[in-house]
């Protein structure tokens, strides 16, 4: 017996452009692309901030806008875009995107902060006690909700503009 899928044939010639390699998966494209451009952006947030370039920002946590939230709104946004909101993946990604988001600006904030306060008493220490010399605790952990809100929203453009440009 013969299906209709034994009867397709498929192509095996090469891919025409660049772009055809890359997976046709709208959300997965999008939190990434949101990802990278919220982790480029900080080099500029940085500089206008402190007036000094600062390389490590593009690998580095916190800072603005929120990279994290940029990826999982991204994600939810394409989501949402692609398969409608009434199915089970778009809630997923939503309670995701609401769990990070929480995390960042609260838990990693508070935990930045407490960071701060304890390299600020260790720097006190006398030269001979013996955590004087201990390496700094990273404080730049978490974000504020501006932060937030504008990775979110970032993420919701990157997302839009991807699935009106496919």
């Amino acid at each position: 017996m013969m299906t209709a899928a034994d009867g397709q044939t498929t192509s095996t010639s090469p891919p025409s452009s660049p772009a055809a390699f890359l997976p046709p998966n709208l959300p997965l494209l999008s939190a990434f692309l949101a990802f990278a451009l919220a982790q480029f952006l900080k080099l500029f947030t940085a500089w206008y901030k402190e007036n000094r370039w600062d390389s490590k920002r593009l690998i580095s946590s916190g800072g603005m806008p929120s990279s994290h939230s940029a990826t999982v709104v991204a994600l939810a946004f394409a989501i949402g875009l692609e398969e409608g909101t009434g199915g089970s993946t778009f809630a997923i990604a939503v309670v995701l995107a609401c769990v990070v988001m929480y995390d960042a600006s609260g838990v990693r904030l508070h935990a930045g902060r407490q960071a701060e306060l304890l390299n600020q008493i260790v720097c006190e220490f006398p030269p001979e006690h013996p955590l004087s010399n201990s390496r700094p605790l990273r404080d730049s952990l978490g974000h504020t909700p501006l932060q937030v809100l504008a990775g979110a929203i970032l993420g919701c453009v990157v997302a839009f503009m991807m699935k009106n440009s496919s």
